[in-house]
């Protein structure tokens, strides 16, 4: 390739680059305004809430006590069960949730999974259909779900940082017509001082993420204000 190519390849990714960070954040905005808020039944305190997950669910980065499932049990009064397995992708939530569903009863599952789907490349349809297999399994055995969104890696979060949720969340949340908890992780994992490595929060990021969350909850009346 020669220099004229690479310089106007350049030029052409710089100003896609430019696009994304003008519309991307104001469509996200518009898509949240456009959006009706799922309400849930209030989860009283000392219920078990199962948080179902991968890595970021189980706290890499971090310790047990200061994983999000630790955090949001002394911001809520919840019994938080962290269910989250490093590595694990949407196909192995599904093949544990009848389990952990008979093992703890939860009231409530949080189910933040798909990331690990996302890296290694696996078929986006196929996690989509698992994720709302989870949805409706959780929902089978007696306990509501909020959905949590995962980013989506894209040229502007390997060049930049940026992130932003993969949009399979939100069909899933408006399909199923379960709360959905966005932008969590992408703000949380977008800024370098709240993570341990490119994929993980540290402690701080995880009572971050925690903090966010409850804030949800609470907006759809799942957490008693």
């Amino acid at each position: 390739m020669n220099a004229t190519r690479r310089l106007m390849l350049r030029r052409l990714t710089l100003r896609r680059l430019g696009t994304w960070f003008v519309a991307g954040p104001l469509a996200a905005g518009l898509a949240a305004c456009g959006r009706t808020t799922v309400k849930g039944q209030a989860v009283p305190p000392g219920a078990t809430v199962l948080a179902l997950g991968d890595s970021l669910t189980y706290g890499t980065g971090a310790t047990a006590e200061t994983a999000y499932p630790a955090m949001l049990a002394e911001l809520t009064g919840w019994q938080v069960v962290n269910a989250g397995v490093p590595g694990h992708v949407s196909a192995q939530a599904l093949e544990r949730l009848p389990g952990l569903l008979s093992e703890h009863r939860p009231t409530l599952v949080l189910l933040g999974i798909g990331g690990n789907d996302f890296l290694r490349r696996l078929d986006e349809a196929q996690t989509e259909r698992n994720v709302r297999s989870l949805v409706e399994g959780a929902r089978g055995g007696g306990a509501q779900v909020l959905l949590i969104a995962v980013p989506r890696p894209t040229v502007a979060a390997r060049l930049v940082g940026a992130l932003e949720d993969h949009p399979m969340y939100e069909r899933v949340a408006d399909a199923l017509r379960v709360p959905l908890h966005a932008n969590g992780w992408s703000e949380v994992l977008a800024d370098e001082a709240l993570r341990a490595d490119a994929i993980h929060a540290n402690a701080q990021g995880y009572a971050t993420f925690a903090r966010g969350l409850a804030e949800t909850l609470r907006k759809t009346g799942l957490l008693a204000a």
